[in-house]
């Protein structure tokens, strides 16, 4: 077999015609070649990984169906049981084999191929050149035969003629007008098509390359194959305006960080660039993180969320409450002040988280039943819910800072840790970056692995077809608030390690989350962005408000910048939606 598969190697592929289809996987049928190496393939597949595979979806058949007793389920899963046995050893004999023939296999439909692409690439480029000048060509002709008509019009325009003739001449112009535009418009449309057409035939060379070679290995993928054919697609389906449309914000803003980190040692502040200030942004951004992961997924719903600062300051004026190291200053609606000192420690991180979280929750439980049962927008029912939350808190407290909160359990869950001195900087990481990073964790998995990140997709693209398919909106959007709760309430426990809490803590941050999560690519128009978006967004967000603190820009003007992202971002989203209507 060995000397075979030598020979068929050697034989002279420059004596043999290369038809050029527009298929190659055709083309590959044709090859003796391949013909004989796909055969000895079957040969050496059939009693040995073939067998294996049919014989485990014959157990899943066997285990599914409900017409088969249990004693002869029981006998068909052992009957396949042993062939699997026997297969596999008969597919460790032929392993080193077939690993043989496949790489010839492969090697031979490459060079058939590349040869196929060559010459498929050169006819296409020609024909894509005669393409533009024929549509040149039509476009010159249309102009020509347009503008006889016009100037035959005009000339009796100009004549003497009364009005109806001078309305019904001018009727005629415009007609004659119309009628050039559409068949303008009608030759490159024909052109765009044939150009792309061209393009298209192109790039599946290298489609029904990558699968014949998949196929050869029994289904079995290349790591290189892969990269470059997810490289060939996005330059196939590459357009500037398209590109400059999804990416424009993005390439502004890097620009803009790139100023930044020029300018900043020009003006004597420093190397903006520096570990201690970039985890220092990330440290910035853990918090706030728990907050844009809550609002995206309302966002995800067409929805959105004023109530999260409200939300955090609660939770932190709860957390501070608990964790202060001594009497409270604070009376919350007459009653304390409160001691909580003589509870052991665990047991009041415990309760204040609980209960920050739990107040949060049905706060949000609150607004989403109004948004989910009566319909109500979530702008008006959590705008609601933060004006309800701003009276309680300011009325209980008297808007009276609680005081901070113990040493012990704030460098604990909210220090840092030493790392170690570098070019005599003293770098710390930041305790808080780990929280963030497992919400991040936990929020992914609910939007790409569970059947309610799905639904929440689904719901949030078209909430009418969502409930003919059989998903619940209305639970669908109980659960999205709910666990937009829930993160608020761990974001609200960790604001309180920052700062002194009271009833203003937190104004502005549902701005700022919502702007977040726009920014990252999740539209307003429902249904459309990812977790990373609100992530990256997150990072954008708070980095430039860092460089602007950095490089000394007034905190007045810094809301200019913030106003002109969160406008840019939404127009951009906007434009999009619309061209995809």
């Amino acid at each position: 077999m060995e000397h075979n598969t030598e020979n068929m190697q050697k034989k002279d592929e420059d004596s043999k015609e290369l038809f050029v289809f527009d298929d190659l996987a055709k083309f590959l049928e044709e090859d003796e070649t391949l013909s004989e190496y796909t055969k000895q393939l079957k040969a050496l597949r059939k009693d040995g990984v073939d067998t294996i595979f049919s014989c485990r979806q014959e157990i899943i058949e066997a285990k599914k169906d409900r017409m088969l007793s249990e004693e002869a389920k029981r006998q068909r899963i052992n009957d396949n049981k042993e062939q699997i046995k026997k297969a596999k050893i008969i597919a460790a004999e032929n392993k080193n084999e077939e690993t043989r023939i496949t790489k010839l296999a492969v090697a031979h439909v490459n060079s058939i191929a590349s040869d196929f692409e060559k010459k498929v690439r050169e006819r296409e480029n020609e024909r894509a050149v005669q393409h533009k000048a024929a549509y040149l060509e039509s476009i010159k002709q249309i102009e020509e035969e347009f503008r006889q008509k016009e100037q035959d019009v005009r000339e009796a325009f100009s004549g003497q003629l009364s009005k109806e003739s001078k309305h019904e001449k001018r009727e005629e112009l415009a007609t004659i007008v119309a009628e050039k535009k559409s068949a303008l418009f009608d030759a490159k449309n024909k052109y765009v098509s044939a150009v792309w057409e061209c393009k298209n035939i192109k790039h599946q060379v290298y489609v029904d390359r990558v699968q014949q070679n998949i196929n050869l290995r029994n289904s079995k993928t290349n790591i290189f194959e892969n990269i470059t054919l997810s490289f060939k697609d996005y330059a196939f389906n590459f357009t500037a305006s398209q590109f400059f449309l999804s990416n424009g914000l993005y390439i502004a803003i890097i620009i803009f960080f790139i100023v930044c980190i020029i300018v900043a040692p020009l003006s004597g502040n420093g190397n903006l660039l520096s570990l201690p200030n970039i985890l220092t942004i990330l440290e910035q951004s853990s918090v706030r993180m728990f907050y844009a992961i809550g609002v995206a997924g309302i966002i995800l719903l067409a929805g959105t969320d004023l109530s999260v600062g409200r939300m955090v300051a609660m939770g932190a004026i709860i957390t501070g409450l608990i964790l202060h190291p001594g009497q409270n200053i604070v009376t919350f609606f007459g009653f304390g002040p409160w001691d909580f000192t003589h509870i052991a420690m665990i047991w009041r991180v415990l309760m204040s988280l609980g209960i920050s979280i739990i107040s949060c929750v049905l706060f949000s439980i609150f607004a989403g039943f109004f948004s989910a049962r009566l319909k109500i927008h979530p702008f008006i029912s959590t705008l609601a819910t933060q004006l309800m939350i701003y009276g309680i808190l300011f009325f209980g407290t008297s808007g009276t800072p609680v005081g901070p909160i113990d040493n012990s359990i704030k460098e604990l869950l909210g220090g840092r840790w030493i790392l170690g001195v570098v070019n005599g900087n003293l770098i710390t990481f930041p305790k808080l970056i780990i929280p963030a990073i497992i919400a991040i964790i936990i929020a992914w998995f609910i939007w790409n692995k569970t059947i309610l990140g799905k639904n929440m997709y689904a719901v949030g693209g078209n909430p009418e077809a969502a409930s003919v398919s059989g998903i619940s909106v209305f639970w669908v959007t109980m659960y999205v608030f709910i666990m937009a709760g829930v993160f608020y309430g761990f974001g609200a426990f960790f604001e309180a390690f920052k700062a002194n809490a009271s009833a203003g803590t937190g104004q502005g941050y549902e701005l700022d989350a919502i702007a977040a999560c726009v920014v990252g690519g999740i539209s307003f128009n429902g249904g459309i962005g990812k977790l990373e978006g609100a992530v990256i967004g997150v990072i954008i967000f708070t980095g430039l408000t860092y460089c602007l603190t950095f490089l000394g820009i007034d905190t007045n003007l810094q809301f200019v910048f913030k106003g002109l992202i969160i406008i840019a971002a939404v127009a951009l989203d906007s434009v999009k939606y619309l061209k995809k209507r």
